[in-house]
Formats: structure tokens, C-alpha cells, sequence
């Protein structure tokens, strides 16, 4: 049996957080796989050793417009297939989601659109979802085990959110969001972090503006979900509350293959 570690991390820019030190702590940590979201960079923006960390295979995102979204799958082991989107434009321009195929899983590193911007964007953002169930519906019908990580944009029950009855009308905690993550567990994947632990107060944003992390008012938006077939190799999960250098911090699992 082997160990592996996975983590995902809204890093809030690349290049702002190889300035706060991102780098040393990949080095420190040393994850088998690391998934970044809202890169916000192209190519050219990035030095050699951003784009390829020494030990890791990379698969990048970028996304068409500068300074916006995109991820970015670090992996030692190098995958058996790495693929970009669901093949369907107006979702892949933006950059949200890289799929890093391995032996023993299919790993999903995904960005999901926030909402809050407009009514335009909300209905993009249920879009998007459907169009994500749809894609890893069809992978896991085929008997595939797949882990899905990344930051959703929603809290998905009250537990998750330290203000739960003040954003019952803000998008990321609005009834058809929270609806659509019911059917996504619906739909044969278990919330990791929460088949640990039941307890509240365990938050993955806070807002920069207030003050928040301070006094721990937080959302928890980024999530490990593994498909059923999946669970029993899942032996932990963990929410890195103390690492900074984001306004999200890093989530992890481990499992024993």
C-alpha cells in the first residue's frame, strides 16, 4: 500500500503567491499532487520555475482573458492522460478545469464560476455545473473512480457558512446552488471532508476586507468530493486553516492505494 496526498489550493494569483512564499511551502509540504485555482496568468507572465516546479509534471489552463480564472494540476507521478474542459466552448475559454488521469483514479481540478457579479453569471455558473455533472457522470458510469477538487463558489449547508440566515439571498449560498450540490451527491459522491468531520466552524474563505479570518466568519467553498467506489481508499481529510498567502487556504486528502 502507498500514501498519497493530495492538495488543492485557491491560490488568489500565481505570481502574488510565489512572492508570499508559495513556493517554499511546496517545497516543505511536498504533496504527490497539488491543484491551483484562479491562477490568474498566461504563459509568458510565468517564469521557467513557476511553470515547472522541480519534481512535477504540470498541466496548466490558461484561460483566453488576462488576469482571470485558470488552474494548474503539479503531480510527481506523471499522468497516464491530462485533458482541459468538457469540450464545449463557452465553458473551456475561461480556463476552469483540468483532468489529470491516473492508474488508480481520474482527478478533476476544477474552478467553478462565482455567481455573484450578475444574474447573467449565476445562470453561466448553473450552466457550467450541469455541464460538469454531465462530463464525470459519463466517466463514472463507466465504472471510473473520481476525485473531484476545487473551489465550488458554494457553501453547501448551513454548517458551511459562518452567517448562513444574512446570504441566503448572496449567490454562493442562494437555494439552487445549494440544490444543485444535493443532486451532485445525488449522484454518487461523498463530501470527504465531511465524512470525517461533522463539526462547524470549519471554513475554507474568508473575506480580505473585513478582517474575517481573524474572527473565523468564513465560508467553506473548496471541497474534495470522491466518487462512492472510491471511499474506503480515502483515510483522511483536512482543511489547512493555518496557511496564508491566499484568501482561501488549502485543502488536502489522503489515500491509501
Amino acid at each position: 500500500m502507498k500514501e498519497i496526498r493530495i492538495l488543492c489550493w485557491n491560490v488568489n494569483g500565481i505570481r502574488a503567491a510565489a512572492r508570499k512564499g508559495f513556493f517554499d511551502w511546496l517545497h516543505q509540504e511536498s504533496p504527490d499532487i497539488l491543484c491551483l485555482q484562479e491562477i490568474k496568468a498566461q504563459p509568458e507572465q510565468l517564469t521557467p520555475e513557476i511553470q515547472q516546479p522541480p519534481g512535477y509534471y504540470t498541466g496548466w489552463n490558461f484561460p483566453e482573458r488576462k488576469g482571470y480564472s485558470g488552474v494548474a494540476t503539479f503531480s510527481k507521478e506523471k499522468p497516464i492522460e491530462v485533458s482541459h474542459g468538457f469540450g464545449i466552448d463557452q465553458f473551456d475559454i475561461e480556463g476552469r478545469v483540468t483532468i489529470t488521469r491516473y492508474p488508480q483514479f481520474t482527478l478533476f481540478n476544477v474552478y467553478f464560476p462565482n455567481g455573484k457579479m450578475s444574474q447573467e453569471r449565476l445562470k453561466y455558473k448553473m450552466g457550467f455545473y450541469d455541464a460538469f455533472l454531465d462530463f464525470v457522470d459519463l466517466i463514472k458510469a463507466r465504472g471510473g473512480k473520481v476525485i473531484v477538487c476545487g473551489d465550488f463558489n458554494t457553501a453547501h449547508k448551513e454548517i458551511d457558512l459562518a452567517r448562513p440566515k444574512e446570504n441566503e439571498n448572496v449567490s454562493g449560498f442562494l437555494p439552487m446552488e445549494r440544490a444543485w450540490m444535493d443532486k451532485f451527491v445525488a449522484h454518487g459522491f461523498v463530501d470527504a471532508f465531511r465524512h470525517f468531520n461533522k463539526e462547524p466552524n470549519h471554513y475554507t474563505w474568508w473575506s480580505l476586507r473585513t478582517r474575517a479570518r481573524e474572527r473565523n466568519i468564513g465560508w467553506r467553498l473548496d471541497y474534495f468530493f470522491v466518487s462512492e467506489n472510491l471511499l474506503d481508499l480515502v483515510k483522511e481529510a483536512n482543511i489547512l486553516s493555518d496557511v496564508t498567502g491566499s484568501d482561501h487556504c488549502p485543502v488536502e486528502i489522503r489515500l491509501s492505494i
